[in-house]
Protein backbone atom coordinates (compact mmCIF):
# COMPACT_ATOMS: atom_id res chain seq x y z
CA UNK A 1 0.00 0.00 0.00
CA UNK A 2 1.28 3.55 -0.72
CA UNK A 3 1.95 6.13 1.73
CA UNK A 4 -0.74 8.52 1.22
CA UNK A 5 -0.20 10.46 3.73
CA UNK A 6 3.22 11.55 2.06
CA UNK A 7 1.67 11.50 -0.66
CA UNK A 8 -0.28 14.50 0.41
CA UNK A 9 2.04 15.93 1.95
CA UNK A 10 4.73 16.16 -1.07
CA UNK A 11 1.69 17.23 -3.07
CA UNK A 12 1.19 20.43 -0.74
CA UNK A 13 4.92 20.98 -0.32
CA UNK A 14 5.16 21.56 -4.35
CA UNK A 15 2.71 24.01 -3.83
CA UNK A 16 4.39 25.68 -1.45
CA UNK A 17 7.76 25.82 -3.19
CA UNK A 18 5.49 26.81 -6.73
CA UNK A 19 6.83 23.33 -8.10
CA UNK A 20 4.15 21.99 -10.43
CA UNK A 21 6.05 19.09 -11.53
CA UNK A 22 6.07 18.26 -7.76
CA UNK A 23 2.65 18.35 -7.68
CA UNK A 24 1.69 16.43 -10.69
CA UNK A 25 3.89 13.84 -9.72
CA UNK A 26 1.01 12.98 -7.06
CA UNK A 27 -2.20 12.87 -9.55
CA UNK A 28 -3.01 9.48 -11.71
CA UNK A 29 -3.53 10.34 -15.50
CA UNK A 30 -6.95 10.11 -14.64
CA UNK A 31 -7.60 12.84 -12.28
CA UNK A 32 -10.85 14.70 -11.07
CA UNK A 33 -9.79 17.62 -9.79
CA UNK A 34 -12.84 20.14 -8.23
CA UNK A 35 -13.26 23.43 -6.71
CA UNK A 36 -15.36 26.64 -6.77
CA UNK A 37 -13.45 28.46 -9.00
CA UNK A 38 -12.41 26.19 -11.41
CA UNK A 39 -15.42 23.79 -11.64
CA UNK A 40 -14.23 20.23 -12.85
CA UNK A 41 -11.31 19.60 -14.34
CA UNK A 42 -10.14 16.05 -15.64
CA UNK A 43 -6.58 14.65 -16.43
CA UNK A 44 -3.75 16.78 -18.42
CA UNK A 45 -6.19 19.79 -18.03
CA UNK A 46 -6.38 20.03 -14.32
CA UNK A 47 -2.49 19.20 -14.29
CA UNK A 48 -2.03 22.77 -16.41
CA UNK A 49 -4.03 24.50 -13.70
CA UNK A 50 -1.24 23.85 -10.75
CA UNK A 51 1.34 24.09 -13.59
CA UNK A 52 -0.79 27.92 -14.15
CA UNK A 53 -1.32 28.93 -10.70
CA UNK A 54 2.80 28.13 -9.74
CA UNK A 55 4.04 30.17 -12.47
CA UNK A 56 1.53 32.65 -12.20
CA UNK A 57 1.70 33.25 -7.96
CA UNK A 58 3.78 35.65 -7.08
CA UNK A 59 3.83 35.87 -3.59
CA UNK A 60 1.92 32.81 -3.12
CA UNK A 61 2.32 31.16 0.59
CA UNK A 62 0.61 28.06 1.72
CA UNK A 63 0.16 26.34 4.80
CA UNK A 64 -1.53 22.39 5.24
CA UNK A 65 -2.63 20.68 8.09
CA UNK A 66 -4.83 17.83 9.51
CA UNK A 67 -3.51 15.13 6.70
CA UNK A 68 -6.38 12.76 7.74
CA UNK A 69 -5.98 9.30 5.25
CA UNK A 70 -7.20 5.40 5.18
CA UNK A 71 -6.87 2.57 2.45
CA UNK A 72 -9.07 4.67 -0.14
CA UNK A 73 -9.36 8.02 0.36
CA UNK A 74 -7.82 11.00 2.57
CA UNK A 75 -8.48 14.88 3.52
CA UNK A 76 -6.71 17.67 4.87
CA UNK A 77 -6.96 21.47 5.59
CA UNK A 78 -4.92 24.19 3.96
CA UNK A 79 -4.62 28.01 3.25
CA UNK A 80 -3.13 30.28 1.08
CA UNK A 81 -2.23 33.59 1.06
CA UNK A 82 -1.90 35.64 -2.00
CA UNK A 83 -2.59 38.67 -3.88
CA UNK A 84 -5.01 37.91 -6.95
CA UNK A 85 -3.30 39.14 -10.01
CA UNK A 86 -6.09 41.06 -11.66
CA UNK A 87 -7.10 43.41 -8.80
CA UNK A 88 -4.24 43.75 -6.89
CA UNK A 89 -6.41 43.36 -3.78
CA UNK A 90 -4.88 40.42 -0.57
CA UNK A 91 -6.43 36.98 -0.13
CA UNK A 92 -6.51 34.31 2.76
CA UNK A 93 -8.19 31.68 1.02
CA UNK A 94 -9.23 28.47 3.67
CA UNK A 95 -9.60 25.14 1.63
CA UNK A 96 -10.98 21.52 2.94
CA UNK A 97 -9.75 19.37 0.69
CA UNK A 98 -10.73 15.80 0.11
CA UNK A 99 -8.55 12.94 -1.68
CA UNK A 100 -9.43 8.95 -3.44
CA UNK A 101 -6.40 6.99 -4.81
CA UNK A 102 -6.13 4.98 -7.08
CA UNK A 103 -2.42 2.93 -8.48
CA UNK A 104 -0.59 4.97 -5.29
CA UNK A 105 -1.73 8.27 -6.67
CA UNK A 106 -4.60 11.06 -6.29
CA UNK A 107 -7.21 9.88 -8.31
CA UNK A 108 -10.08 12.74 -7.70
CA UNK A 109 -9.14 15.91 -5.39
CA UNK A 110 -12.23 18.01 -4.25
CA UNK A 111 -11.06 21.36 -2.55
CA UNK A 112 -14.29 23.30 -1.08
CA UNK A 113 -13.88 27.00 0.03
CA UNK A 114 -16.51 29.84 0.63
CA UNK A 115 -16.12 30.93 -2.63
CA UNK A 116 -18.86 34.01 -0.87
CA UNK A 117 -15.91 35.16 1.19
CA UNK A 118 -13.09 34.58 -1.13
CA UNK A 119 -14.58 36.93 -4.15
CA UNK A 120 -15.40 39.64 -1.33
CA UNK A 121 -11.21 39.47 -0.64
CA UNK A 122 -10.35 39.09 -4.41
CA UNK A 123 -12.80 41.47 -5.88
CA UNK A 124 -13.89 43.71 -3.69
CA UNK A 125 -17.69 44.94 -3.15
CA UNK A 126 -18.93 43.49 -6.29
CA UNK A 127 -17.69 40.31 -4.98
CA UNK A 128 -19.16 40.65 -1.79
CA UNK A 129 -22.34 41.66 -3.27
CA UNK A 130 -22.54 38.60 -6.33
CA UNK A 131 -20.25 36.42 -4.96
CA UNK A 132 -22.67 33.50 -3.40
CA UNK A 133 -24.49 33.45 -6.65
CA UNK A 134 -25.17 31.22 -9.22
CA UNK A 135 -24.40 33.89 -11.86
CA UNK A 136 -21.33 34.46 -10.34
CA UNK A 137 -19.76 31.34 -10.31
CA UNK A 138 -21.10 30.37 -13.37
CA UNK A 139 -18.93 33.84 -15.09
CA UNK A 140 -16.20 32.88 -12.21
CA UNK A 141 -15.92 28.91 -14.26
CA UNK A 142 -15.74 30.36 -17.87
CA UNK A 143 -12.56 33.21 -16.77
CA UNK A 144 -10.91 30.74 -15.02
CA UNK A 145 -11.42 28.21 -17.96
CA UNK A 146 -10.50 30.75 -20.58
CA UNK A 147 -7.46 31.30 -18.72
CA UNK A 148 -6.31 27.72 -18.57
CA UNK A 149 -7.11 27.41 -21.98
CA UNK A 150 -4.58 30.30 -23.00
CA UNK A 151 -2.23 29.06 -20.78
CA UNK A 152 1.42 27.91 -21.88
CA UNK A 153 3.39 25.93 -19.83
Amino acid sequence: MADYKELIQTFYTGLSQQNADMMVSCYHPDIVFEDPGFGQLHGDRAKKMWQMLCKNGKDLKVEFSNIQVDNESGSAHWEAWYTFSQTGRKVHNRIDAKFEFKDGKIIKHTDDFNLHRWASQAIGWKGKLLGGTNFFKKKLHQQTNILLDKFQP
